[in-house]
């Protein structure tokens, strides 16, 4: 495929997935004061799903961690889970504040170090509490978290709490009681994505620049932090220009050097947003990875 023809590809996938609408949830509750802490559910439809108690799938959306980009642009995604059968609580956490970065090229500044740290974890440590009060008929013992892109990563790292650092404010005694995770072209190694400048500088940003990287990303990697026990699928797009597959097949020789196996799925002719996208048929593979570690 030539290099027009590609970029034409990746237009036209992403002019897709927002051009849904977003789909407002059943239910919203705070986990926190800030504005930005809260949890949209989205009961499960009658139609589909794998009967019984629906699971839960916690999804954690992308956008480079950066202000811009909500939850709302995912919110289709998350009522096509619903409508699959699954219970959904899909998380807001606090982004880049929206200042411009020299680094970042103009775009606004990735991530708040510590805050979206805080967020993910306070947000999954509140989540069998409030999905008890607005997912009635779940069942929180089968909960999956899945993430894309920048929701990989953090999907990936709310995983891996129990290997953080042990002076690490969100670290765990156990691991958290997951079925699993499937994180969707994830930027799941910083190192990796850090070379390849994945989404202009944004893993720098996020870990606060260049001496941050350095000494955080023992505390953010995911790919340091191995292995979690948790069964772990990755889910990635051969296409994707945004989140090269070099970052998740890092991610997954890295587990494999520490003993564990984390599933590799690699779609054919697929980029960056299909995986999220209801109208495509990448989003149909992304429910059923997530519907057999749901089992």
């Amino acid at each position: 495929m030539t290099d027009d023809a590609a970029a034409a590809r990746a237009a036209a996938e992403e002019e897709s997935v927002f051009s849904h609408p977003p789909v407002d949830p059943d239910a919203t509750a705070a986990y926190g004061d800030d504005p930005d802490q809260l949890i949209d559910f989205y009961v499960p439809r009658a139609t589909g799903g794998p009967g019984g108690p629906a699971p839960v799938v916690v999804v954690l959306h992308g956008g480079a961690w950066r202000a811009p980009y909500d939850r709302r642009h995912i919110s289709p995604f998350a009522d096509f889970l619903a409508r699959r059968g699954f219970a959904v609580a899909s998380v807001e956490y606090r982004r880049g504040a929206g200042e411009t970065g020299e680094a970042g090229g103009g775009d606004p500044v990735a991530g708040r170090w510590p805050d979206t740290f805080d967020d993910v974890a306070a947000a999954l440590d509140a989540l069998p509490g409030l999905a008890r009060r607005h997912l009635p008929g779940a069942d929180p013992r089968r909960t999956v978290v899945t993430g894309h892109s920048a929701g990989g990563h953090l999907a990936l790292w709310a995983a891996a709490r129990h290997l953080l650092p042990a002076d690490a404010p969100w670290r765990t005694d156990r691991p958290v009681p997951l079925r699993g995770v499937v994180a969707l072209a994830p930027i799941a190694d910083l190192a990796v994505a850090d070379r390849l400048d994945v989404c202009g500088a944004a893993v720098r940003q996020l870990l606060g620049g260049d001496e941050g990287f350095v000494e955080r990303r023992s505390y953010a990697d995911p790919a340091l932090l191995l292995p979690t026990g948790i069964a772990t699928a990755v889910v990635q797009g051969r296409c994707d220009a945004d989140v090269p597959q070099a970052v998740a097949e890092s991610y997954a020789g890295a587990a494999a050097k520490a003993g564990e196996v984390v599933g590799l799925t690699l779609l054919e002719g697929v980029g960056h947003f299909p995986l999220i996208d209801p109208a495509a048929d990448a989003c149909a593979v992304v429910a059923e990875e997530i519907a057999q570690l749901a089992r």
